[in-house]
């Protein structure tokens, strides 16, 4: 017969199955740092033993790492999917920069769409307060804020299509200009005319979502892109075009 004896499972297992969910969820974010050993055991209603067992195999998997002092942390690494020197290949091709935005437009167009039809009402509020904070920055004229806002509001549309596969990779994405990899986010808020039009397509995003209209987030979010790598395709003959003129004026003295 197929059937086997139930065996009670290990409080340490459980613990690390919940942790596990929480991060494969993205609630638990890459660097953040747990409660203490004491009050994180108090929530999960378990013994610090029982809770020192469970630290102990996700630290030995690479999920959690220790600072002398500071307490644990969820591992960095699970933030980025590429190699440094896939990373410092990418940074020194712009054929790289051009399919990283093709390959954001698919995915994040297929995100918004999922997020339409199966985010929950409290994912759509999330990407509407962010929305909002979004217009705060806007008036305020702060390119830093509204940069770090911009990756916020594209993450919880992933986080709201409810693909952990999908998050995961998005995360490596933004993990990627975070380092400034391709381009700094924070040259594209600053550039006079861009801010507005960057708004309005973020509006735009945030509007098709909130009446749950998946065709109308998938287009909204595509057409975003579209600009983005609109954008940086004339940033960069803008600056070729520069290089030119500076070779001209160097042989125009000379001569």
């Amino acid at each position: 017969m197929p059937f086997q004896r139930i065996q009670a499972e290990k409080l340490s297992s459980s613990v690390v199955r919940q942790l596990e969910m929480l991060i494969l969820r993205g609630i638990l974010r890459p660097g953040e740092r747990l409660p203490s050993e004491r009050e994180l055991a108090e929530k999960m209603g378990v013994s610090r033993p029982s809770l020192r067992e469970a630290l102990s195999e996700m630290q030995s998997r690479g999920l959690v790492t220790t600072k002398a002092g500071a307490g644990i942390y969820v591992a960095e690494l699970l933030d980025s999917a590429f190699s440094d020197s896939l990373v410092s290949l990418f940074a020194g091709h712009d054929a790289a920069l051009f399919d990283y935005i093709s390959f954001r437009r698919d995915l994040e167009g297929m995100s918004a769409e999922r997020a339409a039809r199966l985010g929950s009402e409290m994912d759509l509020k999330v990407i509407d307060t962010i929305y909002q904070k979004m217009e705060e920055a806007h008036l305020k004229r702060d390119p830093t804020e509204e940069a770090r806002l911009d990756a916020e509001f594209h993450l919880s549309i992933v986080e709201a299509s409810h693909n952990i596969i999908m998050l995961h990779m998005m995360r490596a994405m933004f993990n990627l200009l975070h380092q400034g990899v391709f381009y700094n986010r924070q040259m594209i808020f600053r550039q006079r005319g861009t801010r507005d039009e960057l708004l309005d397509q973020h509006r735009a995003i945030n509007a098709a979502l909130q009446q749950r209209d998946p065709a109308g987030a998938r287009g909204a979010a595509q057409a975003h892109l579209d600009y983005v790598k609109k954008l940086m395709s004339d940033l960069k003959r803008s600056e070729e075009n520069e290089e030119i003129a500076r070779l001209r004026f160097e042989h125009a003295r000379a001569m």
